[in-house]
């Protein structure tokens, strides 16, 4: 009897003991799940090479994450305050005024002041980056948490310099700051892995809206690798080229997002010229305004949206497209093969007997250059070269590298990729001033007409001023940049932005996004959330 009691004894604190073992596994799962409801796993792009700092480039595509700025772009594309509680500009455009808002901490615990948003410009002076902030005269401390900024010219794009520049801090800046960053934002670097991952964390001081996830970490990964991933279920978020778009991706929903990330091809503007330096401008085939016009009518948009983009994206008719600058009156009726014809045919471009047409002994052929890393630069311009052959343009086609590009374009068609929230960008690509400037106006285009409308965007005192000089730099019913004026670009495609997102997890309303470097879908990470 003794011993059946004793086994009896020993059997009950086994099941007592497997049922502790089994509450604690069960605790364990829930603080593993409740852990994980906290935190993302993302692969939305590459990394940043030139690393966190603002004052070199990092954030002007999107957020910058660990830093804030003075001002931000809403959904719609308005312009609100962020660290700026209220800014002023003076009626002769020069002198803008921002007061801080008083409450801002990095995220070492130390307050955002007014002689932090002077280093930080100052610093991007000095740096000559990419941050253009040459039109900066001076910049003045009013007090504490007031600054002034006089610049030597009225600039209705200084706002986007505002809404792009994330505030470093001016006593922890050193150079090692890129890959170290302190600031202002919703997140804190935690680790960098190098050619792997990012990890970051809630910056415990942030002012704003509080994210719902504490911990974020960045994958960088190819894009099949990454598609692989979120197959796997290893990732939350995965930016996708369109081939993996129609894929079934279990436990994850395909989100398609509208974006200004264009593809067009640069013609040179002028006939052929060697430079001083032996370089080579222009192109005497795409000189003629009628060979660019007649490109321009004759292919077929939605037939490269579809063939080359699966459908995801949008014909493109400028580099502004859907933007609030855009003048809608540049779309044209293209795919109209036999009205190009009649324009070449008319303007002395005969067929020959190869079927590619000659004028004065000139032949309508050229080579169409593409960055040869780029498959769909590559792909749209092989489908392009198809698509004009029966207009009688022979258009042969070739990847180079972005060194090798960099001294071709001048004086070959260049299959080119732009894309941004500021206006700026239209005077870069067409401005006279601008030409030659790096990539910017590299077919030195001229019209000093449309020039002029530059200038008077530029020299307006708001954004909002602005526009109607934006869009009659682009189409006046008479000039313009666009393929109803000069014709120097065939903008081609607008990308669709595709991502594979966890099922339940909301990421809220976002712009239209801007060309694809940087991470523009986290710009309202901290209005993502799990929903039912």
């Amino acid at each position: 009897m003794k011993a059946i009691y004793i086994a009896g004894l020993f059997l009950l604190v086994l099941i007592i003991s497997g049922c502790t073992e089994t509450n604690e596994n069960l605790a364990n799962e829930q603080n593993e799940r409740e852990a994980k409801a906290n935190e993302l796993v993302l692969a939305v792009g590459g990394e940043p090479e030139e690393g966190f700092d603002p004052t070199t480039g990092w954030g002007r595509y999107g957020s910058p994450l660990f830093q804030s700025t003075l001002l931000v772009r809403e959904q719609d594309l308005s312009i609100t305050g962020d660290l700026a509680e209220d800014y002023e500009v003076s009626d002769d455009g020069q002198t803008w005024t921002v007061t801080l808002r008083e409450d801002a901490l990095f995220s070492d615990g130390e307050p955002v002041t007014a002689d932090d948003v002077i280093f930080t410009f100052e610093t991007a002076m000095e740096s000559g980056s990419i941050v253009d902030v040459t039109m900066v005269d001076t910049i003045e401390k009013l007090d504490d948490f007031t600054v002034q900024f006089l610049l030597e010219h009225p600039l209705s794009t200084f706002t986007s310099l505002l809404v792009t520049t994330g505030i470093v801090p001016k006593h922890a800046y050193d150079e090692n700051y890129q890959e170290t960053p302190i600031g202002s934002g919703p997140y804190q670097l935690v680790q960098w892995d190098k050619g792997q991952q990012l990890i970051v964390k809630e910056n415990p001081h942030y002012y704003g809206e509080k994210p719902n996830f504490e911990k974020l970490t960045f994958l960088f990964l190819a894009e099949d690798t990454a598609f692989a991933a979120a197959r796997a279920g290893e990732v939350d978020v995965v930016s996708v080229p369109s081939i993996f778009a129609k894929e079934d991706v279990p436990g994850m929903d395909l989100v398609v997002l509208d974006s200004v990330d264009n593809r067009g091809i640069m013609f040179p503007f002028p006939p052929d010229e060697e430079t001083g330096e032996g370089n080579t401008i222009g192109n005497d085939v795409t000189a003629d305004p009628v060979i660019r016009e007649a490109i321009n009518q004759a292919v077929d948009r939605q037939a490269l949206v579809n063939g080359v983009l699966d459908g995801y994206g949008s014909p493109a008719y400028t580099n502004v497209d859907g933007l609030p600058w855009w003048n809608d009156e540049t779309v044209i009726a293209d795919a109209d093969m036999e009205g190009a014809k009649e324009l070449l045919d008319a303007s002395g471009w005969h067929e020959t007997e190869d079927g590619i047409r000659e004028k004065e002994g000139l032949r309508a052929e050229f080579t169409l250059l593409y960055p040869a890393d780029d498959v769909i630069r590559q792909s749209l311009s092989l489908a392009f070269a198809d698509m004009i052959k029966p207009l009688g343009i022979d258009v042969a086609t070739e990847g180079k590298s972005w060194s090798e590009l960099e001294s071709l374009v001048h004086s070959h068609p260049v299959m080119m990729g732009w894309g941004s929230h500021d206006p700026i960008e239209i005077y870069n690509l067409y401005h006279s001033d601008m030409q030659g400037e790096g990539w910017f106006n590299a077919n030195f285009y001229n019209n000093q007409a449309v020039d002029k409308y530059m200038e008077q965007a530029l020299q307006a005192s708001t954004e909002e001023e602005a526009i109607e000089y934006w869009q009659k730099a682009q189409w006046d019913g008479e000039i313009g940049l666009s393929a109803k004026g000069d014709a120097s670009w065939a903008w081609l495609v607008n990308l669709h932005h595709l991502y594979f997102v966890r099922e339940g997890l909301d990421i809220g309303e976002q712009k239209i996004q801007p060309h694809g470097h940087g991470w523009p879908v986290t710009d309202f990470i901290t209005q993502w959330k799990w929903v039912d």
